[in-house]
């Protein structure tokens, strides 16, 4: 049977980590001398990680796309194939950052991301001044020398913050907890969710008061400092300090317990129908809200609506999506998996509508109504639903392949929403086009299986 091949021998997991040399326990903090289950040191950590990633997400750079191509004297269409291409390069190495997360663990790999991050910020903050000299020195007066200098920076921050920190930070999350990893995932949520829906309300006063060069800077200071919490307070996994996720005690029942789990790898788990439709999804997801937040000013201004007003449906979205992630990650320690697959498809389809509508009030209400639900069900999929069905094991390779179908489908979204409105003259037209993939997921969704066990569905 397809997963019972892959089960861990007895006690073969264990004697495997006690084997392995661990530079990970080398620390000033060490998680056995807690009063309390280190876990929770890591939920918050882990949750700040994701929050810190933000400079480097679509919601974050969305405020800047404006004043920042006005500088640089570049129009929206080439502003927007900048971050495609910057972004679809990035696609190319997140995979193997996963790769990196289960050879050196979270510690590691987030440090070097947080510190690339902060490094692109600064250089970012200075580009006008980078793409008129190298005009001024080569006396080559094109919008190709900004254009490329900003794609290879939409690459760097797309790789280590939308990518790499993301991907470690919540994966670290997940692998401290298995059967209360709902519950803990509900309370990150609810704080990345806050502070995603609130990023675009501040970043915004913040360029209004300082300027968007000194709004990067001071963005990439406060990362500079958050990589010292890091190396100080990010662990990868519980075993390393012979504990067990939960905070169970190290017995032996326990461990046999553990190992009682499938661990896919990640050709296994391309194997599964599961893999596909979950990964397709979340793509969609990416892509959707990716191209709709790029062009959030533009889409609303289109229907005579104000940037306030555009700016004004953050607030709604993220009270929905919080209620959707609390509910549903809290639910989905005791449900199946497979409801949640159709509810999002769902919001989907209601995103969908809501751009065609979108003159109407009726169409702001399904796009907020859509987008809430579809970002609350991505905060428990994305993070509860990858462990539960394919173990923990190769947990990095495999969030990492995934992570790279978001990083294609946001690399993508922006050019075509763009194109779309400029050549023919509505963004109405990518809703028909995102109705046209939703029914196909729609329709291979429904023979999705869990892969842990063969006979049950997600």
């Amino acid at each position: 049977m397809r997963g019972k091949l892959f089960l861990i021998k007895p006690l073969s997991l264990r004697i495997l980590l006690q084997s392995m040399p661990n530079p990970i326990k080398i620390s000033l903090v060490n998680p056995q001398r807690f009063p309390f289950f280190y876990g929770y040191i890591v939920l918050v950590i882990g949750s700040i990680g994701i929050l810190a990633s933000i400079p480097g997400q679509t919601i974050g750079v969305s405020v800047f796309t404006d004043p920042v191509k006005d500088a640089l004297g570049l129009s929206r269409n080439q502003f927007s194939n900048a971050y495609m291409l910057g972004t679809l390069l990035s696609s190319a190495l997140v995979a193997r950052a996963g790769i990196w997360f289960d050879a050196y663990g979270a510690r590691y790999v987030a440090f070097f991301a947080t510190l690339l991050l902060g490094v692109s910020l600064l250089i970012f903050s200075v580009s006008v001044e980078i793409s008129e000299t190298i005009k001024r020195v080569f006396n080559f007066q094109s919008w190709s020398v900004p254009f490329l200098l900003i794609t290879l920076l939409f690459f760097l921050i797309r790789f280590s913050g939308q990518g790499v920190l993301t991907m470690a930070s919540r994966n670290m999350i997940m692998m401290w907890f298995k059967k209360n990893r709902g519950k803990i995932n509900s309370i990150s949520s609810i704080t990345v969710s806050l502070g995603f829906s609130s990023a675009p309300i501040l970043l915004n006063r913040l360029i209004d008061d300082h300027g968007w060069e000194m709004s990067w800077q001071i963005m990439a200071m406060s990362l500079f400092v958050f990589c010292v919490c890091i190396l100080l307070l990010y662990r990868n996994r519980p075993e390393d300090f012979d504990l067990l996720p939960d905070g169970f005690a190290n017995k032996e029942a326990d461990w046999k317990k553990e190992e009682e789990e499938s661990h896919f790898t990640l050709e296994e788990a391309k194997k599964t129908r599961a893999f596909w439709m979950i990964g397709l999804l979340l793509a969609f997801n990416s892509f959707y809200v990716t191209g709709f937040t790029f062009h959030i000013v533009s889409i609303f201004g289109s229907q005579d609506y104000t940037k306030a007003e555009a700016i004004a449906i953050f607030l709604p979205m993220s009270i929905i999506a919080i209620f959707v992630s609390t509910l549903c990650n809290i639910l989905s320690d005791y449900i199946e998996h497979k409801i949640y697959l159709f509810i999002m498809l769902s919001a989907g389809v209601l995103a969908s509508l809501g751009l065609l509508l979108l003159s109407s009030p009726v169409g702001v209400y399904l796009l907020v109504g859509g987008l809430g639900t579809m970002g609350g069900l991505f905060a428990v999929i994305n993070a509860v639903t990858w462990p539960r069905f394919f173990g923990r094991e190769h947990l990095g390779s495999i969030t990492g392949k995934v992570m790279s179908f978001l990083v294609v489908g946001s690399a993508i979204a922006p050019s075509l929403f763009s194109y779309c409105y400029t050549a023919l003259g509505s963004y109405r037209y990518i809703g028909y086009a995102t109705l046209a993939f939703l029914l196909f997921l729609i329709i291979g969704s429904f023979k999705v299986k869990n892969p842990q066990l063969k006979t049950e569905d997600i």
